[in-house]
């Protein structure tokens, strides 16, 4: 096996740089960013002027602050080129962002913009573990969702061989494992739980691929999920954070050799933590809404973009640049069921404390007269498919949810397999609740 930990001399000076350097790049790019989106960007330059701002009132990196917010509802409003600071002719690519919350939204890239980008994945994948040459296996979706393009451009900067298989056809990705014998896999988490099912399904051994490094992202997930995908395949779990409109995958970089928050890349995303009520900056260490400025986008430039992912900033470890903690949930699809916050990764931790149940699972919300109800399905485990074993697991699941997150859960224990599988993102909520 490789060794883990990346050499000094290969890594980009400025991941070990001081912070004063890091935040007098950050401060340089900021006011060349906030002159760029001003100037050629008509929604920034009518937004600024409403706000009463001007990108000559940034004196230092707090002044960001005086600054307005983006929202996904601006890209929308705005569709499909209306934010962008560059002609269209000048663009090289377009993405649309997943669409799993609404109508998609438009990006752009120029090249620069892909160069970029690519060297921000190559870093990211370098610091999950990767190194040049490695065969990788590429299950994000390619199109117009930035996971699989982004993915592959990167680990093609960085050296490594691409397999780009994209979503789907299960059971031809753990033949091409096995054929191809990759060392890092690229997949959301969920679907990677359907990659291991096929392995069980076709009686081999997980542990045994070729698979070392696992970068999951595009979704939640709980460091319970990391223990028993880690254990599943003996390989090491990391986290990749990105979104499309701020960039794609790649924006912060879960570090191999400490696995203790995402290091963001400070040098392009400079990041702020905001009470999501109020919008008021909290300090570093405290729990509220991340968002983002880019420091380098000519495409599509974004300012103070409101993410609505939940999580806190921390000092730097493995690298200078500050982390973020695993995300635990998202400003607009936590659930709020008689007046407790739940988030389905809250959900997923009290599955995998069960074992009698798979992690596969939906949560579906609906209500009985003027109360709202909320039922889990989830799968039985194939070895405790028996009504006994049913039923024992349901009970221990509904205590745990009951004791753990606060609420009382209805527990629809079903056959293995039952739950619909997703080659991308999971669906994890159906919310059948009247609208009124």
């Amino acid at each position: 096996m490789q060794d883990f930990k990346p050499r000094e001399q290969d890594l980009d000076p400025i991941e070990i740089a001081s912070r004063e350097e890091i935040e007098a790049l950050q401060f340089h790019r900021m006011r060349r960013s906030l002159k760029h989106a001003f100037e050629n960007s008509p929604f920034y330059r009518k937004r600024f002027i409403e706000h009463d701002v001007h990108p000559d009132d940034l004196k230092t990196l707090a002044d960001i602050a005086k600054f307005p917010f983006t929202t996904k509802q601006d890209l929308r409003d705005t569709y499909p080129f209306g934010m962008f600071a560059v002609p269209q002719a000048k663009l090289v690519r377009i993405h649309g962002s997943s669409g799993t919350t609404g109508k998609p939204t438009v990006v752009g890239y120029t090249a620069d913009d892909i160069d970029h980008w690519s060297n921000l994945i190559a870093r990211s994948i370098r610091a999950a573990g990767g190194r040049p040459g490695d065969i990788l296996h590429n299950a994000y979706g390619y199109g117009l969702f930035t996971g699989g393009l982004g993915a592959h451009y990167g680990a093609e900067r960085l050296g490594c061989t691409v397999v780009p298989i994209s979503g789907g056809m299960t059971e031809r990705q753990v033949t091409l494992i096995n054929d191809f014998k990759p060392r890092i896999i690229m997949v959301t988490p969920s679907y990677l739980l359907s990659i291991l099912d096929e392995f069980h399904r076709q009686g081999l051994d997980p542990r045994e691929s070729s698979l070392e490094v696992g970068i999951f992202g595009a979704e939640p997930w709980t460091n319970a999920m990391r223990r028993e995908i880690e254990d599943a395949f003996n390989m090491q779990a990391v986290d990749i954070y990105g979104l499309s409109e701020v960039m794609g995958p790649g924006v912060a970089q879960e570090c191999v050799e400490t696995k203790d928050g995402l290091h963001i890349w400070e040098d392009h995303f400079y990041p702020e933590i905001i009470d999501p009520n109020t919008g008021e900056v909290l300090p570093d260490g405290e729990m509220g809404e991340l968002v983002f400025t880019t420091l380098t986008k000519e495409g599509l430039p974004m300012v103070r973009y409101r993410t609505r992912d939940l999580t806190r900033l921390l000092p730097g470890t493995a690298r200078t640049m500050r982390r973020m903690e695993k995300i635990t949930g998202r400003s607009d699809d936590m659930i709020i069921l008689r007046g407790v916050n739940v988030f389905p990764t809250q959900i997923e931790e009290q599955i995998l404390k069960c074992k009698g149940l798979t992690p596969h699972f939906q949560i579906e919300l609906g209500r009985d007269g003027r109360m709202d109800n909320m039922t889990v399905h989830v799968e039985c485990a194939p070895t405790q498919a028996d009504e006994g074993a049913r039923a024992a697991s349901a009970k221990e699941l509904a205590h745990h949810i009951k004791s753990v997150v606060g609420v009382t859960a209805r527990i629809d224990v079903q056959d293995p397999e039952a739950i619909a599988r997703s080659a991308g993102k999971a669906q994890r909520v159906v919310d059948n609740r009247p609208a009124n």
